[in-house]
């Protein structure tokens, strides 16, 4: 009698991958505009308090936050891109893999591109 596997993760290539990083980077772009709206709306409030949150903005971890949200928001649209093509195009999945290394070398040349001009901005040089 043979005796089923348990206990195995599932081991996807770059489908899977492409499928877990565009619903994190969905949710992170979620939670950001969720928090941006609420500390917009903290202008109406107490205009005290906004510039006191605005002020925190201004502090190296968000400044690298905003890479990670920049990063996120450009890999979740050049992914929903490459999910079109697959989804629309006859010949899309045949052509998954090589659209995902597309998404990911288009996606590391724009932050390669963003990252040196950001990092200038937030430490002054």
């Amino acid at each position: 009698m043979a005796s089923a596997q348990t206990g195995t993760l599932y081991r996807g290539r770059e489908g899977m991958w492409s499928w877990v990083a565009h619903r994190v980077s969905g949710m992170l772009i979620f939670l950001f505009l969720l928090v941006h709206v609420l500390d917009t709306a903290l202008v109406r409030v107490s205009p005290e308090a906004y510039n006191e949150v605005i002020g925190h903005y201004k502090t190296v971890v968000f400044g690298l936050g905003e890479v990670g949200l920049v990063g996120a928001i450009l890999f979740h649209a050049l992914n929903g891109l490459r999910i079109i093509l697959v989804d629309f195009w006859s010949r899309g999945t045949n052509h998954q893999r090589g659209l995902f290394w597309g998404v990911v070398i288009v996606w590391a040349v724009l932050m390669a591109g963003f990252l040196p001009r950001h990092l200038m901005h937030m430490f002054g040089a």
